[in-house]
């Protein structure tokens, strides 16, 4: 008995190190919501929306939720705003930390990241702040992109800030810095990775851990890179660059995070690129590649792994993409299967949550290596442009945003 008491601390220890109270994707940022007793199928319009909340900023953007309050963030003029909001649908705050992107595609990117009572953000231009929960006044902002001199591409910045130990981790690319260390309580740099040149990315960085190594996975424009929390050390750099063809510009555009299985790790861009499984070293200290996938180009919807495989959707052009299965050991095509279009992926209690981008139907699918297999779907009829927020689940429900909506679904079993 106090054997497995001790197993189960370990595991629960273990969590708590690698998880935040609630991120882009999840406490893990993989796609996985622990929520069960979820509805196995929708009736025909879809489970019952309690709570519609208009006005809150354009983004693209997902909504977060932890203790009763969910947390957005929209672009509002050339600003971008965090607005708290209770289940009631009651504004608690809105309030601005930083300049929007100024370019294509302006609309607020980054969501937030919270732990404790204190939520951090980046804007679309590069600034990082930090500010606390309950009443929305911002503690420290630092303006990264100027600082570091980094090198936006496109689109400006994207990635929601990750939290390990004492730090805020942010993607800089440039001559000056890949990565830079924050201190989470007044925003010092710890440490900064150094250069390893090129744009960054629009990518959230993720927590990498297995069997006793812990790493940082940042990725920039060119480069996928395994950096130590401790120092900002990079032990090693992926050069995930075009082949022969003129893709360059394509492949500099990369916004999926990748996903662990062991010591393995997928991660995957658009636009005709590869996608490719890549093996950790049990030390930590290098990386080879096992599989590529012609197949499997997601755009920006990103992907969950479940058991032996690999869900999502790929890129065939700009508004149309098909859903796909891989096999996680081999990269072999499972299924290739239209519907709609491309869209965003997430899993809770045995099943998919797939939806798409153009216009708006969502989908429960069965994890089902064979096919697509839709059990049930409906469409969102409440907000404006593409439908690329992520969709959220805790407390048994399912948030969605699109535009400046934000909506909440119940979605418990009966």
């Amino acid at each position: 008995m106090k054997v497995r008491m001790l197993i189960l601390f370990i595991l629960l220890f273990n969590i708590t190190v690698l998880a935040q109270e609630a991120q882009f994707r999840g406490s893990e940022r993989n796609g996985y919501f622990p929520d069960t007793d979820l509805m196995k199928k929708w009736p025909k319009e879809g489970p019952e929306m309690i709570m519609k909340v208009e006005d809150l900023g354009a983004g693209f953007s997902s909504p977060i939720y932890h203790d009763g309050i969910i947390y957005i963030t929209g672009k509002k003029t050339d600003s971008d705003y965090l607005s708290a909001v209770d289940m009631k649908g009651n504004v608690i705050y809105q309030v601005k930390y930083g300049q929007s992107w100024s370019s294509s595609y302006p609309d607020t990117r980054s969501t937030p990241t919270l732990e404790k009572d204190r939520l951090y953000v980046t804007s679309g231009s590069g600034q990082v702040a930090c500010i606390n929960a309950k009443d929305g006044t911002i503690i420290w902002t630092v303006d990264a992109n100027s600082i570091y001199e980094g090198e936006p591409y496109r689109w400006g910045i994207a990635e929601s800030p990750l939290i390990i130990d004492n730090k805020v981790i942010y993607t800089t690319g440039g001559n000056k810095a890949s990565v830079i260390a924050l201190d989470k309580e007044n925003g010092k740099e710890i440490w900064k990775a150094k250069s390893l040149g090129g744009e960054r990315a629009f990518v959230s960085p993720v927590i990498y851990e297995n069997d006793g190594k812990r790493l940082i996975i940042a990725v920039t424009s060119n480069d996928v890179i395994g950096i130590l929390p401790e120092n900002g050390d990079i032990l090693w750099n992926y050069k995930y660059s075009a082949p022969p063809g003129g893709l360059e510009r394509r492949a500099k555009i990369i916004i999926n995070s990748p996903i662990f299985k062991g010591n393995e790790m997928f991660i995957s861009k658009g636009y005709d690129m590869y996608g490719v499984m890549l093996v950790i070293a049990p030390d930590g200290k290098s990386v080879t590649e096992k599989w590529r996938t012609e197949v499997m180009d997601t755009h920006h919807g990103h992907y969950v792994q479940v058991g032996d495989y690999i869900y999502g959707s790929n890129w065939i052009s700009n508004s149309q993409g098909n859903w796909i299965c891989l096999d996680w050991d081999s990269g072999n095509v499972m299924y290739e299967d239209e519907w709609i279009t491309k869209g965003s992926i997430i899993y809770a209690d045995g099943l998919l949550y797939c939806w798409e981008e153009r216009s708006g139907n969502l989908a429960l699918v069965k994890p089902n290596p064979k096919k697509f297999d839709i059990i049930s779907s409906f469409k969102i009829e409440h907000g404006t442009g593409p439908h690329w927020a992520h969709p959220y689940i805790a407390d048994k429900k399912l948030l969605l945003r699109h535009g400046e909506v934000l909506m909440v679904f119940d979605i418990a079993a009966n």
